[in-house]
């Protein structure tokens, strides 16, 4: 996928990006305002992560089903219902502080997202390859295990989930531009843009707290 890509000459890069843009619809133009408007709430540790968040997601539900990217579509519901959690888990009230902080992971933490990285890219592309028509079902099922512990990351406000983040970014923008999502796949970039300084943000306000 990436390398058919990168083979292409200017003319047919161009052609191929005019014809995705042609292609793309405006349901997807306002799931990629509110998705661009989440990550930036969630760079500014801004609960208003949560709803713009799920108006995204629900949106991208559809969109991915009919691009056949059907991990993409799980992970999207998998956000909805990890917004919720994040939304509710944000404003919790501790005893002891009046919000949740951002902080670092401890070892443990760091090998369960790994673990978890790895369980479920293998699940998730055994599905994908003996139960779907997906034509790129390893690389869906890898932006989906990231993304998901990413977002399990955000959730309890830990500042490597920019890490997953960035990983599954860079990897996606060339994945929907290949699907012909092209608005999709410049959200994508600009998502990896708004990651890196989400995570400068964050690893700064972990060092303060």
């Amino acid at each position: 996928m990436l390398t058919s890509i990168i083979s292409m000459t200017s003319t047919e890069f161009f052609d191929l990006f005019m014809q995705n843009v042609y292609q793309s619809t405006f349901i997807e133009i306002v799931a990629v305002v509110f998705g661009l408007l989440s990550v930036w709430y969630s760079m500014k540790v801004n609960i208003l992560v949560y709803p713009t968040g799920i108006v995204s997601v629900i949106i991208y539900v559809y969109i991915c089903f009919f691009a056949g990217l059907y991990a993409d579509m799980g992970i999207n519901f998998v956000y909805f219902v990890m917004s919720l959690y994040g939304w509710y888990n944000w404003t919790r009230p501790r005893a002891d502080k009046p919000k949740l902080p951002v902080s670092f992971s401890n070892k443990r933490e760091h090998v369960i997202a790994v673990l978890a990285t790895i369980a479920s890219f293998i699940i998730i592309s055994f599905v994908l390859k003996k139960y779907t028509d997906s034509t790129v079902p390893y690389i869906d099922a890898f932006t989906t295990s990231v993304f998901i512990v990413g977002m399990w990351l955000m959730a309890v406000k830990k500042v490597e989930n920019w890490v997953y983040w960035i990983i599954g970014d860079i990897v996606s923008v060339p994945l929907y531009f290949y699907k012909g999502l092209v608005f999709t796949s410049f959200q994508y970039l600009v998502f990896l843009i708004l990651a890196v300084m989400g995570y400068i943000a964050w690893r700064k306000e972990a060092r303060i707290a």
